[in-house]
């Protein structure tokens, strides 16, 4: 990893209760490996879609990360700009969380913590998992990213001939984290020559 030394190895990681826990999940499990620390913010319908769509509590998802914190405590360290991190990264990212960073609206310390990666200029990725869009989905889209924040959609690169869901899953993870300059090796990198089919 490049470009993150000391304090500046933590990563916000927010779980929205948009379809798809298992990239939070994923990133949890892969920032571990590569010894970054993680504050952790599960929302209460994060928490009902992990219930729905993992073999996994949220307790046990909760222990994938350095630290946890509360939907509520919005006194909780990440809430503070002073709080040197890499960034956040959202995932999934609901359309009601994205409404409420576009509009810095924040109601709890997920959506706190985003506008604080904003407001000191640190990379936000939101991971939105919506489809299809309406025109507010697509004008708040746009709000995030001219205040500096990426949109990256969960769409899966074919051309890497993925075999199963978790290979899906892999890509989009190692994606979205090379954003933050993290090589998790998840990544088929591109050089001309699409890989053999399984």
């Amino acid at each position: 990893m490049s470009g993150a030394t000391g304090q500046n190895r933590r990563l916000v990681v927010g779980i929205s209760g948009a379809s798809g826990a298992i990239y939070g999940i994923r990133a949890l499990q892969e920032l571990a490996r590569h010894q970054v620390e993680t504050h952790l913010v599960v929302s209460k319908a994060a928490a009902m879609t992990i219930a729905m769509e993992t073999p996994m509590s949220v307790r046990e998802v909760r222990g994938l990360a350095a630290h946890t914190h509360a939907i509520t405590n919005v006194a909780a360290p990440v809430s503070s700009g002073s709080f040197q991190t890499m960034g956040m990264l959202i995932a999934p990212c609901s359309v009601r969380t994205l409404a409420e960073i576009a509009t810095g609206v924040t109601t709890t310390l997920l959506t706190r913590a985003a506008d604080v990666a904003l407001k000191e200029r640190r990379r936000l990725v939101l991971l939105l998992r919506e489809t299809p869009l309406t025109l507010t989905h697509i004008r708040n889209m746009a709000t995030v990213t001219e205040m500096g924040g990426v949109i990256a959609l969960p769409t899966p690169s074919f051309y890497t001939m993925p075999a199963t869901l978790d290979d899906v899953v892999d890509e989009t993870v190692g994606r979205v984290l090379d954003l933050f300059g993290i090589d998790t090796g998840l990544v088929h990198r591109w050089d001309g020559t699409p890989p053999a089919s399984p």
